[in-house]
């Protein structure tokens, strides 16, 4: 799979279930180490680098499934990413308060102040909420890269209405951003470009509606008679 990403570009990363989307992220931020193939990142050969060192570069990523620490407010689960290297390195650990850094991140992702949801323990916040925790551990990171593994999985329509704005301003402001997603519709409305993989085989790569015109694409999605 040969793919190339753009400074700035909103990629859609796209396939059935089971088509090498989440490896093929695990891949570039070195939860795998490649069998065969090479990752690059700004001309740098990153192949088989443990995440600790990736994440100094500058690429962040969410997970598909959740885990945040579950017996800690939302807010004290930003702890991590705003004491980490890549903090520190970037800004030389000058980050202020960190507490209120993290209640005004968290609050930048949808977590109502006033409401006191960032003082409550992860283990009692909805899928909603600690989605949207996930995200903004990603975005204390100051990446450049951002990777969205599943986003919008299990969230409302309302939901996933209220995260597209964010996803949209982190693009103004410069962010790189590759998101796997199965929600399309949704996924569509931002993706400058979208790749689709089927048994980790890049089948199609284009504009949203080209790609889904492609009969690859559509046997892959509905079946060999589609």
């Amino acid at each position: 799979m040969n793919v190339e990403l753009a400074e700035g570009e909103l990629l859609g990363l796209i396939g059935p279930n089971g088509s090498g989307k989440t490896t093929a992220v695990n891949l570039i931020t070195g939860f795998v180490k490649p069998s065969e193939g090479e990752v690059f990142y700004r001309s740098q050969n990153i192949t088989g680098w443990p995440p600790y060192k990736i994440v100094r570069l500058g690429i962040a990523r969410t997970f598909q499934m959740v885990k945040p620490f579950y017996r800690l407010p939302a807010y004290k689960n930003m702890i991590i990413p705003l004491y980490s290297p890549r903090i520190k390195q970037t800004i030389g650990g000058k980050y202020g308060d960190r507490d209120a850094v993290a209640l005004d991140l968290l609050e930048e992702v949808g977590f109502e102040r006033d409401a006191f949801v960032a003082y409550k323990s992860a283990s009692v916040l909805p899928q909603g909420y600690l989605k949207r925790l996930e995200l903004a551990k990603a975005i204390a990171l100051q990446p450049d890269l951002m990777i969205l593994d599943e986003l919008f999985s299990g969230l409302s329509l309302a939901e996933v209405a209220s995260i597209v704005p964010i996803i949209e301003k982190l693009r103004q402001e410069g962010k790189t951003i590759i998101m796997i997603e199965h929600r399309l519709k949704e996924l569509f409305r931002i993706a400058d470009r979208v790749v689709v993989l089927n048994f980790g085989e890049k089948i199609a790569e284009g504009k949203s509606d080209e790609v889904m015109q492609s009969e690859a694409v559509k046997k892959a999605y509905l079946g060999a008679e589609a």
